[in-house]
């Protein structure tokens, strides 16, 4: 394909020449060593390195031309295509060298601080049910028809997506149900994607590292529902119940499409049983009802399984199928998910790593009815420290007895975040112990714990890793808590 038609509408300012719009394009990379002969290099700059800096590098590996929304360095040789913003521009040239991947991929996206990746499990279960072949691309991981891979980011960039689509084709995938992050859309990662259904869960205090405040975290969430580089969704599914939920009302021709428990729902809940086999709760559309029952528990499930329901009924399903699709999602990988060695308390693992979602784990575990809950959680490094006393204090006020210890430190001293979040958990009378090493934290909470407690172990979820100031080692909650139960005695088989 040629460079010009690579390019158009990617916001090209200057350089692009008629001779060079005619150069062959056989690629497009962000990374210069992956570039190759007749490929465009997109040069972005970054939180640790310039992209710039790589451009000679990428020229000596063949490049053609280089994107940027910056000037070129004083000095460089090569093609410079100066772009109004980098990672919005690869992202048409991927839609324009790939082709638009709508074409062959209805694409369902959902955004929000709480309940994304659960959200994505539950609609791949659905989907699934309902006779597709589905990608999961998110936090956790992406899976392809059933095949799993690890992933650097939520939402990857432009180039990576547009990868994952070819490869998903060539599965004979039908749907992509992706989390897509306030960077993603921020930065532009997503920009020229055509969305079938957008879905918005909800929103609280979050990545106020990276976004100046909350109405330009929301802000950024909001790109998900209108025009960004392509056609808006057909469907808009957003939480009737969230106040910033109600905020999103889009344009034509994209429906709106609104869930929740309270009345004026369009898709409601109601009659709803809490119980740890599950949640159940009768569906509501449009005059027409369905009970429902998920294995998920607590009542976050009960939005995230009705999000997923919305979600259907954009795609066209009947509230039969629907029902059927949501009861085969058992269990999402490191939410609320349950550690069983045979002990006579329960303990359950969960990514819960804001206050709103910290609060929202206890809560569910609350719902459970257990004689006591207790709470291992800590905060990470090098993000947003007005958090972590908030986080500190949630712990404290829900729970009866909580463990304050590490999470991922980063280049941070971990106890000065612990003393940050230490300012909360001491708004209360719980009592807590403190301990910087994460294994020896949870070995305290087992031996705290007894028979009809609840150990929740909030943070990290389904990560394997723990990142330290000089390295990342092999960290996975799930593990450890079932090393640290064996320890003290517990121990399926024994």
């Amino acid at each position: 394909m040629r460079l010009d038609q690579v390019l158009s509408n990617a916001g090209v300012r200057g350089g692009l020449t008629p001779a060079l719009g005619a150069t062959e394009v056989r690629g497009l990379a962000y990374d210069s060593r992956r570039v190759e002969a007749g490929y465009v290099f997109a040069a972005f700059p970054g939180a640790r390195t310039d992209g710039r800096q790589y451009a000679g590098q990428a020229l000596e590996r063949g490049a053609v031309a280089i994107l940027s929304e910056q000037q070129a360095p004083q000095g460089f040789a090569g093609a410079w295509l100066q772009v109004e913003q980098g990672r919005a521009a690869l992202a048409m040239a991927c839609r324009n060298f790939y082709g638009p991947p709508e074409t062959q991929l209805a694409f369902t996206g959902v955004t929000g601080t709480n309940g994304k990746t659960t959200f994505t499990y539950v609609m791949e279960g659905l989907l699934r049910a309902c006779g597709r072949r589905v990608g999961i691309l998110g936090t956790i991981g992406n899976v392809l028809v059933g095949e799993f891979e690890p992933t650097a980011n939520t939402t990857p960039e432009s180039v990576d997506l547009y990868n994952l689509f070819e490869r998903l084709k060539a599965r004979q995938g039908t749907d992509v149900v992706m989390e897509v992050s306030s960077h993603a859309l921020a930065l532009g990662r997503v920009h020229g994607l055509a969305f079938h259904t957008a879905v918005f869960t909800n929103l609280s205090q979050d990545h106020l590292d990276f976004h100046p405040d909350m109405e330009h975290y929301f802000g950024s969430k909001t790109k998900l529902f209108g025009p960004n580089g392509a056609a808006a969704p057909k469907f808009a599914i957003t939480n009737f119940d969230d106040a910033y939920g109600r905020r999103i009302q889009p344009s034509a021709p994209t429906e709106l499409i609104t869930y929740g428990l309270q009345e004026g729902a369009a898709v409601r809940a109601t009659d709803i049983s809490l119980g740890f086999d599950g949640v159940t709760y009768t569906l509501t559309w449009r005059g027409k009802s369905v009970r429902v029952h998920s294995p998920l528990v607590g009542e976050i499930n009960v939005y995230n399984t009705l999000a997923a329901c919305a979600a259907g009924i954009a795609h066209g399903f009947s509230l039969d199928m629907i029902a059927a699709g949501i009861a085969t999602c058992e269990a999402v990988p490191g939410r609320f998910e349950r550690v069983d060695e045979g002990q006579p308390f329960l303990v359950v693992v969960d990514y819960a790593h804001t206050p709103d979602a910290l609060r929202n784990a206890i809560g569910v575990a609350r719902s459970l009815k257990p004689k006591r809950v207790i709470t291992v959680f800590g905060c990470g490094g090098d993000r947003d420290r007005s958090k972590r006393p908030l986080m500190g204090s949630a712990a404290a006020e829900l729970s009866d007895y909580v463990v304050l210890t590490s999470d991922n430190p980063r280049s941070e001293d971990p106890l000065h975040i612990l003393t940050d979040a230490m300012v909360g958990l001491q708004r209360h009378d719980t009592p807590y112990a403190v301990e910087v090493d994460r294994t020896k934290a949870v070995l305290k909470a087992m031996r705290q714990a007894r028979t009809g407690d609840l150990v929740l172990i909030a943070g990290k979820g389904h990560e394997t890793y723990q990142i330290l100031k000089d390295e990342t080692i092999h960290f996975d909650d799930r593990e450890v808590a079932r090393t640290v139960l064996r320890e003290v005695g517990f121990g399926k088989g024994r």
